[in-house]
């Protein structure tokens, strides 16, 4: 009778040491702060620790994908985090210096049912949103809705325009877009005609750096115009009572692809793993899209009308294909042709 109950306690105890353990499971998310913290929580994190009891996540929110690069370097013989979201271009960079581990499909299968632009070589993480440059204007205070990026020069605008300027990633798409619209498919490095028309645009730029962003700018009426990411333009136009509309340019657009990464020798990468398989799975992916806006990179997302027709997706002949990988190799000479040509005639 002692041996039964001394089985009986000692079965007992492993399954308070078992949830004891279960219970203490933790990861690390190391991605953007602001809005994107809060609908990503709710669309995603809160989901994920629903369907997982015991687990805990930590979000760990950073303004910028630069910011998040220089911790996970500064930690990189201790890493703290174990998955990070970030920019396609920024995480080029920590996959060339060994700071993700690249995934596939063995160890996330969700990964088999991504768009073919959501996999990028020698990229070690794969795309988990994209979002597209848009147009934003105050409705009130334009005599004609712009349209076209080429709108953004006329005379009616003086001193009413305003967007991020190079080498932020606005200034450069835009410059993309217009020597694409007007040159075809060019060469890497050759963008004479954007540079041209962006100097146009450039008389009439009130400011290059809008604080704290565009979309509040834009809705307090500092300026009339300026251009701004789909998803977050999207929700400050829910948001503002009509004092912000959203358009995709006539010419074209771009899509910005932030990549989803599993750190190296991180804390919990077999939790991180499962976590990062969901976050690409189409469900998921519904959620957020529906949530925030960006468009999705898993191909079998399905979202409803009203949140498809607020994204690229309905308008994917409008995306201008962009090699950022390649782009980054002549980031340099676009900057010496911003500086010379562009700049110098703003006000």
């Amino acid at each position: 009778m002692k041996k039964i109950f001394l089985t009986l306690a000692f079965g007992t105890l492993s399954v308070i040491v078992s949830s004891a353990a279960q219970a203490e499971q933790s990861l690390t998310v190391m991605a953007f702060s602001g809005i994107f913290q809060e609908r990503y929580l709710k669309a995603v994190v809160e989901p994920f620790e629903k369907e997982n009891p015991g687990v805990k996540i930590n979000y760990f929110g950073l303004p910028a994908s630069g910011q998040m690069l220089g911790t996970l370097r500064a930690q990189k013989a201790s890493p703290q985090a174990d998955v990070t979201i970030m920019d396609v271009a920024v995480s080029k960079a920590g996959s060339d210096e060994g700071i993700f581990v690249k995934l596939d499909e063995a160890s996330i299968p969700n990964i088999a049912e991504l768009r073919p632009e959501a996999r990028v070589p020698d990229v070690a993480g794969v795309g988990v949103t994209f979002d597209n440059f848009d147009i934003v204007y105050n409705p009130s205070l334009v005599k004609t809705p712009p349209t076209s990026l080429k709108d953004l020069a006329s005379p009616d605008l003086k001193g009413k325009v305003a967007f991020t300027g190079m080498p932020d990633i606005i200034g450069l798409s835009a410059i993309m877009v217009m020597d694409h619209a007007d040159n075809g498919p060019g060469l890497a490095g050759r963008f004479d005609k954007g540079v041209q028309a962006m100097g146009e645009i450039a008389k009439n730029v009130q400011t290059w750096e809008p604080q704290p962003e565009i979309y509040p700018v834009v809705i307090s009426g500092q300026v009339a115009v300026g251009l701004g990411w789909n998803a977050r333009a999207q929700i400050n136009a829910k948001l503002s009572d009509g004092k912000l509309v959203a358009v995709i340019p006539a010419e074209g657009t771009v899509f910005q692809m932030n990549t989803i990464n599993l750190v190296a020798n991180g804390p919990s990468s077999e939790l991180a793993k499962k976590f990062i398989n969901y976050s690409l799975s189409a469900e998921t992916q519904k959620r957020f899209t529906e949530s925030m806006f960006y468009a999705p990179t898993n191909s079998k997302v399905q979202v409803d009308p009203d949140t498809a027709s607020r994204t690229a997706l309905s308008k994917m002949d409008k995306v201008v294909k962009v090699d950022w990988l390649e782009m980054a190799k002549n980031r340099d000479t676009m900057m010496d042709q911003w500086r010379r040509r562009v700049l110098p005639l703003s006000r």
